[in-house]
């Protein structure tokens, strides 16, 4: 044979294709660019003018494999629609003569085309859109642009890597799959029905079990630290879940409509439920790829959408106001009036030297550790607590004394010896009376419904519990004296002062580092009487929050788009494939007297039936991740409920939007094919 006779019969197999080809190959590109453009922002040295360089670095770095992973799963997916149609060619040539040595050497060179395409494409078009990346991406963090070109010889070997070794994969993988298959079903390929899976009742509610399980976890689930190790379980259960129900539920679906005589005697129904029959199992697992995936997007949109929009909410949240300092002591005794009173004159005194008058100035005591609440009563030793516990059950603790409390928040309330008045943050607690052991117990004599307190609540993952009680040194003595960790004490006591400025932003972090240069000072310390003082300051640090939640919003819409990329290919696939599968049918139909009208209407009813069940039930996982998804959200100190459900309605709308356009697009494809039969058949 001639040099050129295999490379020629993979073109023309490719050409006489392309309406399956053509959306993979785009497809592939799609992945190349969004790989190289992540890999190009992970190695851009524009990164080293943001900062928190190194965590960007390491969070592009992360995202390049998940895209990495997600394309070698995904296109695996998508090849077997390939291979599956090129089977009966290939059992033709086999039935010829060919032999299946030949028949490899054809699909190396549609693998080969196909893969020089495809990355050709992608790093084009990656290294054409990098700097439209870029400047997105530092427009987004606050940073500064550059408008220099460049392109990342790095990003593009790793994607010439990355993405060869998944198109040498995929070549096996189709060559496997000839290899071991005779010439007869490789020609009956196409025209080969589903033989309804077994024991379908019980993969149904197997399926329905873990998808109520995840449910519940997600619902239920109160701790922020234990919602991380709970959503990755959750999310195992709805993926394996989600398939199981899919499946077995779209056979019984199928038989349920095929007993409904009324509805299934009918020109539209009976071939639109026919071919659902036909093709059981892959139809559900079809649906349910399109329905985890659309969960993934309606995720990730919301959360990292949320996270950017409320940037400023976290920012406020963490540093209540413009310079926030936290002065630590050792001993119950120091926080007397008249030591905190030499403090806070010393405070003024640094302030009114540098002419600076207080703005919404507030001063505070505070007293705290954690604990696990175990039978109604309160454990603060950790030698007695277990991991899970500290897990799931614990709180950090807050002490504040009724005269700092009545002066911040302007009320005249009083309390007796033992009495508390409980403030909870991130949780619904209600209770008579906290009793720690080994301590002290408090009556709760109201449960008070705000407190402006420090960042440390906003910033610990914890709910918080916050007890406003007579005088801290009596009424924590016996605390004081159990909490104790290898010779450590571990009730921390603090005197806060947060104020606000008439400063610039500039004049603002010059106040703030003097401050932080003379509170450190050893000399200061010891007459002022703190052992330690932790100072902070909103302008100074929202640049850390900007490019920590700039580049999770960025990188959660390149992820977003290509899950979106994938969605569609699903669809599109789905609708092709099955469109010439059901080409000789509706020929058939054609010929006993089927219009072209009664097809259109027959396709409505299959697509409608059940296209648009993956986005219903979508939703429906969407509405129950939001608890558990909202407690995650507390891990970046962002507790903005009403922007988190707004950022996910909006998510879902656009989806939504998204989804019939497609799938208007998908159906003219479909109902192309199964209407010209009659034509292409003749």
């Amino acid at each position: 044979m001639k040099i050129g006779f295999y490379p020629r019969l993979a073109a023309d197999g490719i050409r006489k294709n392309k309406r399956m080809f053509t959306p993979f190959i785009l497809t592939c590109a799609g992945m190349v660019m969004m790989f190289y453009i992540i890999m190009y922002l992970a190695v851009s040295s524009v990164l080293d003018s943001l900062i928190g360089a190194e965590t960007l670095r390491q969070m592009f770095a992360l995202g390049s494999w998940v895209i990495a992973v997600f394309a070698a799963i995904f296109l695996f997916y998508t090849n077997s629609f390939l291979i599956r149609r090129r089977k009966k060619e290939f059992g033709l040539y086999n039935m010829l003569g060919m032999g299946k040595r030949n028949i490899a050497r054809i699909l190396f060179w549609e693998t080969l085309i196909t893969a020089v395409v495809s990355i050709s494409l992608g790093l084009v078009g990656g290294i054409a859109f990098s700097k439209f990346a870029e400047l997105g991406m530092v427009n987004t963090m606050h940073g500064e642009v550059t408008y220099d070109l460049s392109v990342s010889g790095v990003a593009v070997v790793r994607c010439l890597q990355v993405f060869g070794v998944i198109f040498f994969l995929l070549l096996l993988n189709s060559i496997r799959q000839v290899r071991f298959s005779s010439a007869i079903s490789l020609l009956r390929s196409e025209n080969a029905g589903e033989k309804p899976p077994k024991g379908n009742w019980l993969f149904g509610i197997l399926g329905i079990a873990l998808l109520a399980g995840a449910y519940y976890l997600a619902a239920t689930i109160e701790n922020p630290v234990a919602a991380l190790f709970v959503f990755f379980a959750a999310v195992v259960m709805v993926i394996v879940g989600t398939y199981l129900a899919m499946i077995s539920g779209s056979v019984l679906f199928c038989r349920m409509l095929q007993k409904k005589k009324s509805y299934y005697y009918k020109p539209n129904h009976f071939v639109s439920v026919s071919s659902m029959v036909y093709r059981m199992k892959r139809n559900g697992a079809g649906l349910a790829s399109i329905c985890i995936l659309a969960t993934m997007v309606l995720v990730i949109m919301a959360s990292t959408a949320c996270l950017y929009f409320g940037e400023r909410d976290v920012i406020e949240s963490r540093y209540p106001r413009d310079i926030n300092l936290e002065f630590r002591f050792d001993e119950l005794s120091d926080f007397a009036d008249e030591r905190t009173q030499i403090l806070k004159n010393g405070v003024m005194a640094e302030l009114e030297a540098r002419n600076v008058t207080p703005q919404n100035a507030y001063y505070y005591r505070s007293a705290n550790l954690y604990g696990v609440i175990r039978d109604d009563v309160v454990e603060v030793n950790s030698v007695f607590i277990s991991e899970a516990e500290a897990i799931n059950s614990s709180y950090l603790f807050y002490f504040v004394p009724l005269a700092d409390y009545n002066e911040v928040m302007g009320t005249h309330e009083t309390l007796d010896e033992g009495e508390a008045l409980l403030y909870s943050y991130r949780t619904d607690f209600n209770t008579d009376r906290i009793t720690f052991r080994g301590g002290e117990s408090f009556q709760i004599k109201k449960k008070i419904d705000a407190f402006t307190g420090s960042g440390d609540t906003a910033m610990d993952m914890l709910s918080s519990l916050m007890l406003v009680i007579p005088d801290l040194e009596t009424g924590l003595q016996q605390i004081d004296n159990i909490a104790v960790y290898e010779g450590s004490k571990l009730l921390q006591m603090k005197w806060i002062c947060n104020l606000d400025t008439e400063l610039t932003p500039e004049e603002q972090i010059t106040l703030y580092h003097d401050l932080t240069n003379t509170f450190l000072n050893d000399s200061v310390k010891e007459t002022l009487g703190y052992v330690g003082v932790y100072t902070s300051s909103q302008e100074f640090e929202q640049d850390d929050f900007y490019g920590l939640f700039g580049s999770l919003f960025y990188l959660g819409m390149i992820l977003s788009f290509v899950f979106l990329l994938a969605t569609v290919l699903i669809i599109y696939y789905k609708q092709i494939s099955e469109g010439y599968e059901d080409q000789a049918r509706f020929a058939i139909m054609q010929k006993v007297g089927m219009t072209k009208r009664e097809i259109r209407k027959s396709i409505n009813s299959q697509l409608l039936t059940v296209f648009f069940f993956p986005l219903i039930l979508a939703a429906i996982h969407m509405c129950f991740a939001f608890p558990i998804v909202r407690k995650l959200l507390l891990m970046f100190n962002l507790n903005n409920v009403i922007l988190f459900a707004a950022t996910t309605g909006i998510s879902l709308l656009i989806f939504a939007v998204f989804y019939t356009i497609v799938y208007r697009l998908t159906s003219n494809a479909y109902y192309k094919i199964v209407s010209d039969a009659r034509e292409e058949k003749g």
